[in-house]
């Protein structure tokens, strides 16, 4: 029987005593075993709180139950909710046949193309701005009021003065997005730079760095935390408004399909739009999620 206080017993991957069911209901989030289970105090620990697939699983089976239940009895009128099959019906007829000249992986790559390249210019932009207004007194002062008024102004109210800068092809959309970011990835970085303890400046001078070293082996993996909650923030602030950035007179797109959808009442490809937008969004900050797991292990540790 493996010893439970044996660390190598633990790290072996093999089922903690118990058996195989409750093994299993810890996996889904029914229970609690390890080291978890061994805790008194749970409330306000973020890792008692963690997994729960379980309830994830029941929350979007019953979502889907009910969008089937009322295509069947008629609880909403199929004109303007129609049912699971007549959505995928048209996701399998855009797949194979395209829409509007476009298949839908090609709809769906121009949408991610356009999400990248204005994300990636306000990360580009607004780290450096807020690590300088987290590190300059005089930077702070100059450019706080800019960042603090622009911040919640949402990206939608500034496409009138995009199509006058820009015009309507794709450097519209794209400085659309990088508005949307930009504000966001200035206020983390500030923030990330803020959150460094003084007691940690104090210890690296003692050690004798310089500024260069200070900021690249001190202040930045402090931040960095702090930033990849915005880049997660950001990235959906960003896939929310690309619908709004497709209205642009584009001509590809997620957000052109339903909006070009909408203007015909096809209901079906509207919410199929919709879901291929929340599935994405959902899978783009999973990968975030992974990606800082696996590049910020120390996040939360002190």
């Amino acid at each position: 029987m493996p010893d439970d206080s044996n660390p190598r017993s633990r790290a072996s991957g093999e089922p903690e005593p118990g058996g195989f069911i409750p093994a299993l209901l810890a996996r889904v989030g029914l229970s609690r075993t390890g080291e978890t289970a061994r805790k008194t105090v749970t409330f306000g620990d973020p890792s008692a709180a963690s997994g729960g697939r379980f309830w994830s699983i029941l929350s979007v089976s019953v979502l889907a139950a009910l969008w089937v239940l009322s295509s069947i009895y008629e609880w909403v009128n199929p004109i303007f909710w129609p049912a699971p099959g007549a959505v995928w019906d048209k996701f399998v007829e855009i797949s194979s046949e395209g829409y509007r000249n476009f298949t839908l992986w090609e709809h769906i790559g121009w949408s991610l193309y356009r999400i990248l390249m204005g994300f990636g210019l306000g990360c580009l932009v607004g780290i450096p701005l807020g690590f300088a207004m987290g590190l300059s007194r005089i930077m702070r002062g100059m450019f706080d009021p800019i960042v603090e008024f622009f911040r919640p102004i949402p990206p939608l109210a500034f496409i009138p003065l995009v199509i006058i800068w820009s015009g309507i092809g794709e450097r519209s959309k794209i400085l659309l997005l990088f508005l949307a970011a930009l504000w966001i990835m200035a206020i983390a970085a500030r923030a990330g730079v803020s959150s460094v303890k003084l007691s940690k400046i104090h210890a690296a001078y003692t050690l004798g760095v310089n500024r260069r070293q200070l900021l690249f082996r001190v202040i930045l993996p402090n931040a960095l935390p702090e930033i990849f909650t915005g880049m997660r923030v950001a990235m959906g602030v960003c896939w929310g408004t690309v619908v709004a950035a497709e209205l642009v007179a584009a001509e590809s797109g997620v957000g052109f399909m339903i909006m070009v959808a909408s203007t015909f009442l096809s209901t079906d490809i509207v919410v199929m739009g919709v879901i291929i937008i929340g599935v994405v969004g959902y899978g783009i900050d999973i990968l975030m999620r992974k990606l800082e797991a696996r590049l910020i292990p120390w996040k939360g540790k002190g």
